[in-house]
Formats: structure tokens, sequence, C-alpha cells
């Protein structure tokens, strides 16, 4: 067998070195992807536009906005005069938050009484506003504020409340600085992998029809399973390359950790690589042609590693017909295993549902595309 598929990965490698121009594109894809999306696509909110309504003028007042613009969070983009400037400044895009401190907040700090400030906030957004709601809440604990005087209101003063004597404390793990680079930079490498790796097989056998020489490798005495294997394994080489190209994008550029094991990566990766060249080979199989083979693996690969892998979008949140489809997508748990090792330093022990599914995937697929060649050279 060694000897019969050696032949065919020599011609893979002669393939892959004469069009050099394509395997320069294939190594630098997920680097160009990993810095595109990486730095594109974020779910930090910083730097908010706020315009800020003063009636009440006096250092306290003062303090607090400096309060709130002190941090990265929100930045003072207009002072204006009245509730109707407040109102344009938003309506103009000016600021997504205004902040409203009634004339007698400084009287009644100094009293002891409790200083209800309002927050108008920009709902067209949904993301940013609930983000930014949340940073109004957090920051106004910081500054012995009760919860319910920062919750925002559309123009309607706040009741007062007597704060509850609860001190909360809260510790995020994994990921303690909420980065969104830390959970989309892996969720990122699925995706990407899942899309280059069945582009990459989609074209081998693909060409051997539209190049005639198909009918050369079937007077062989080489077996089906053989010429599968020799279209194959020439690809693994460039697979775990670019993830190790992806693993040094994540660590050095964008700073996400990584916490667990490197030979773990290594052969979960080689599972997950196993599964969509495979499947790649079984569209090249099917469409015979390069031009359909490389469309039908982008639609294939990409649309539903993006969308249903939980990458981008909680899966929690999907109607259920579509969380019952995103139980199949290979990247969904490859996204769950790579956010493990990285983040989390887990092991195979915690990992093993997702690596049995990748290896049941990879096993299905193999036997399919082995089924539908024998089939298609009858």
């Amino acid at each position: 067998m060694r000897s019969r598929t050696w032949p065919i990965m020599k011609k893979e490698f002669i393939e892959i070195w004469r069009d050099r121009r394509s395997l320069a594109f294939v190594l630098s894809m997920p680097v160009f992807m990993l810095l595109l999306y990486g730095y594109g696509i974020s779910s930090d909110v910083k730097r908010v536009p706020l315009a800020v309504y003063d009636r009440d003028g006096q250092p306290p007042a003062r303090e607090l906005v400096r309060r709130f613009t002190s941090t990265d969070y929100f930045v003072v983009t207009a002072q204006v005069g009245s509730l109707w400037e407040l109102r344009r400044a938003i309506d103009l895009g000016v600021a997504k938050v205004g902040l409203t401190i009634p004339e007698d907040f400084s009287q009644n700090l100094g009293a002891g009484r409790p200083a209800p400030i309002q927050f108008v906030v920009d709902g067209s957004d949904s993301n940013t506003a609930n983000i930014a709601i949340g940073n109004i809440a957090s920051i106004g604990k910081s500054i012995e504020l009760s919860p319910r005087d920062l919750r925002p209101h559309i123009l309607v003063t706040p009741k007062l409340e007597t704060p509850v004597p609860i001190e909360l404390r809260t510790w995020v793990w994994y990921n303690p600085e909420l980065k969104s680079s830390n959970f989309l930079v892996p969720g990122l490498t699925a995706v990407i992998l899942m899309m280059l790796a069945a582009m990459l097989t989609s074209l081998t056998v693909a060409r051997e029809w539209e190049q005639g020489t198909m009918e050369q490798l079937v007077a062989t005495p080489i077996r089906v399973p053989e010429l599968v294997l020799g279209k194959l394994l020439p690809y693994f080489g460039i697979g775990l390359l670019d993830i190790a190209l992806a693993a040094l994008v994540g660590t050095l550029v964008f700073g996400v950790p990584f916490r667990g094991s490197p030979a773990l990566l290594l052969g979960l990766s080689l599972i997950f690589l196993l599964g969509a060249m495979t499947l790649g080979i079984l569209i090249s199989i099917k469409a015979r042609s390069q031009v359909l083979a490389s469309q039908v693996a982008l639609t294939v690969t990409f649309l539903p590693a993006f969308l249903l892998s939980g990458f981008v979008f909680d899966l929690g949140n999907l109607p259920g017909w579509l969380q019952a489809i995103s139980h199949v997508v290979p990247a969904r748990y490859f996204v769950t295993i790579l956010k493990g090792i990285f983040l989390k330093g887990v092991g195979l022990r915690t990992l093993a549902p997702e690596a049995g599914f990748l290896a049941l995937f990879a096993l299905l697929v193999t036997l399919a595309a082995n089924r539908s060649f024998r089939k298609s050279l009858e």
C-alpha cells in the first residue's frame, strides 16, 4: 500500500509546488484573515461619545463627569444647555449617551440626601447600548450611587430608592479583562481552517477529471483508499502550518493566552483537519469541476462555520431548528476545543465529547468519499 500511495503523494506535492502563488495564498490567508477579522470584529465598546447637560455647574457635578470620563468607556463630545440640545446631539449621532445633572445635585449631596442623575441611551445599536448601560452601572457603583439611580431613563426622572446593603463582588474567570479578541481569535481560527482545509482538497480529484488524467490513474493497480490517502496527506502539512501560524498570530499579535497542551492541540487539530479535508475530497469527487467544487466547498464550510459554530452568535439564542443543525457543524466542536485549550487549559477528559464527534465526522466523511469515488468510476 505504501509503495502505491507514495507516487500519488509525490504527484500532489509537485502540483502544489508548481502553483506557488496558490501556495503563498493558502499560507498567508489565515494570517490575513485573522488580522482583518481580529481587528475588525470586536465586541469591546470603548470611548462612547457622551453629551453632558450640567444644570448644577458646581465642583461635585464636574467631579461626577470626570469620574465617568476618566476611563476608556466614555468621552465627552458635547456640552449642551438644554434637553432639546441633548436630544439633538443624540439624533445627529454626536453622542450615544446623554447625561443630565439636575440643578440641586450638589445641594442634595451636601445635605446627605439621594442625588439622582439621568442617562439617556441611544438604543438604535442594541449591542452598544447594553454595554454602555453595564458600564454606567459599573462606574456608578464605584462612586457609591444606588444601582436604581443609575438605570437609564428616556427623559424621565428616576424614582429614588434606598440602596440595598449588599456588597457585590464579581470574578471573571479565563478572560478577566473581557477582551473580545480572547474569544474571537480561537473561533476565527476554527472558521478559517474549516474553509481552507476543504477548499485545498476540493480541487484535487476534480483537477484529474478536467485534465483527463483520471483514466490513467484508474488503469493503475492502485485502490480507492490508497488514492484518497495519497491525495489527502500532502495537504496535512499545509494545514498544520496554517494552525501554527494562526496560533502565533493569536498569541503574539493579539495577546491571547495559551494555557493548554500544545500536543493536545496538535492531536485534535489533526482529527479536525482529517474531517475537513476529506469533506473537500468528497465535494471534489461529486463536482468533477474545479470551479464548482471550490464554490460548493466555500458554501458548505464557511457559512455554517461562521454562523452556526458559536463563534459570533450565542447558539442558545438561535431558533430551535438552527440549534439542531449546528450539532452537525464540525467547527462548533473545534471552537469549543480551541477556547478550552487556549483560555482554560483543559485536557482531553474535558474535551472528550468534542473530540469524539470530530473523530466520528472524519470517519463518516472518509467512508462516504471512498464509496462515492468507487461509484464515480463505475
